[in-house]
């Protein structure tokens, strides 16, 4: 009797996925965020948020292998920690996605009211180009997974494109006394932000199927992806810190700018500014499709609907149309609500809840899975208490 092997994805691919994952409109705002605090200081929170979300990762990882189906993060938290983790998985998602959208349609404003007065010469107010913006790319949202899928593959050539061509003309304008700016008492202020723009744990259950439960080439590919992502935040970090002012950077925050539109204030119409403006469009649509379209999703599960055609239309507007209230409502909202996703939403999805999971399924019901983390209980305890930071940092901010 002949038994076909099973071959796993590839490594390279499932790398790839991680850093698709995590690389978005998010990364618009990190470099105004970190450079607040300066180049140097920051990185020590980059580097943070790295390593802690890397190591949640890797214990959803171990987490993910007590199970023999494939499985999401809502049903993994109602294993491990019963109907109470599955509520606050359910509503952490809800929250998580909602923030984001808010933020993505608060961003969509400035950045397609530039576009259409450099193009088109067309000038219209922000608040006209965030509902042109959602009106347009929410219909692609309700055609439904085919077509997103379709534009997304065509937006991340562009992304990948413009972000070479704006670091490969961006390197040289770089003045490296602009990098020695250092005010470390807002050295936490990125935090929240870099948290979610590391978040790939909602990958996991994918990536496992993909490499047909082999969990130790998981780790490689979490491993892998995450310090792809690094390395891709750190050049992009350089590049605006190098060019921009830290004064310009401060005003910014205020205004709620992410990062292109000082950096194109700064080189003026130079080809590098084209390319800076068609990354911010890039980002913001890829991000924006994809969170809107698991949102539509999400919100279909949550009300036991089937995606069709018939309760799209309505799902897509429950998705689509708060954000976008609150974006006109409140255009300035950009940071504070990557803020809220980040410090709060993310920060129990993937941070309290995995470090839960692992403590009740190795010391409490004895799991067994075919990985195991690295660093026992004074690891699980110190990500613990890291998570409860962040979240109070985010609190105090907001409250």
């Amino acid at each position: 009797m002949n038994h076909q092997r099973v071959v796993p994805g590839s490594v390279l691919g499932g790398i790839l996925l991680v850093a698709g994952s995590c690389i978005g409109a998010g990364m618009l705002g990190l470099p105004i965020l970190t450079g607040l605090s300066g180049f140097f200081p920051s990185l020590t929170a980059l580097v943070l948020a790295w390593g802690f979300m890397t190591f949640t990762g890797l214990l959803l990882v171990e987490v993910n292998g007590w199970f023999s189906k494939q499985v999401n993060l809502v049903s993994m938290s109602k294993e491990a920690l019963g109907q109470k983790g599955r509520w606050t998985a359910w509503f952490s998602y809800l929250f998580l996605f909602y923030s984001l959208l808010v933020a993505y349609t608060a961003a969509s404003g400035s950045i397609f009211s530039a576009i259409l007065a450099s193009l088109f010469g067309i000038s219209i107010p922000a608040w006209a180009a965030s509902i042109f913006f959602t009106v347009l790319f929410g219909v692609i949202v309700y055609l439904g997974t085919r077509p997103v899928d379709f534009f997304n593959r065509v937006l991340m050539a562009g992304l990948i494109i413009t972000y070479l061509g704006m670091i490969g003309l961006g390197l040289f304008q770089i003045d490296p006394k602009l990098l020695t700016h250092s005010a470390p008492k807002y050295i936490l202020l990125p935090l929240p932000v870099l948290i979610t723009s590391f978040g790939f744990q909602n990958m996991i259950p994918t990536l496992t199927a993909y490499m047909k439960g082999d969990l130790k080439r998981v780790r490689l590919t979490i491993i892998g992806g995450s310090l792809m992502t690094l390395f891709i935040y750190l050049v992009w970090s350089i590049l605006v810190l190098g060019v921009v002012e830290p004064v310009a950077i401060y005003e910014s925050y205020k205004n709620g700018e992410e990062a292109t539109i000082p950096l194109r204030a700064v080189l003026g119409s130079s080809a590098i500014s084209h390319f800076a403006q068609g990354f911010a469009f890039f980002a913001i649509i890829t991000s924006f499709l994809a969170q809107g379209l698991t949102l539509t999703h999400f919100l279909a599960d949550g009300f036991k609907l089937t995606p069709n055609r018939k309760n799209l239309w309505w799902l897509c507007s429950l998705a689509l149309i708060p954000p976008l209230v609150f974006a006109l409502y409140y255009p300035q909202i950009f940071y504070r609500a990557l803020g809220f996703a980040g410090g709060i939403c993310a920060m129990i999805l993937f941070g309290l809840l995995p470090i839960s999971m692992a403590w009740v399924g190795r010391y409490r019901r004895k799991h067994k899975s075919d990985y195991h983390v690295w660093g026992g209980k004074p690891a699980l305890i110190s990500a613990f208490l890291f998570s409860l930071f962040v979240i109070g940092c985010a609190l105090a901010r907001f409250f």
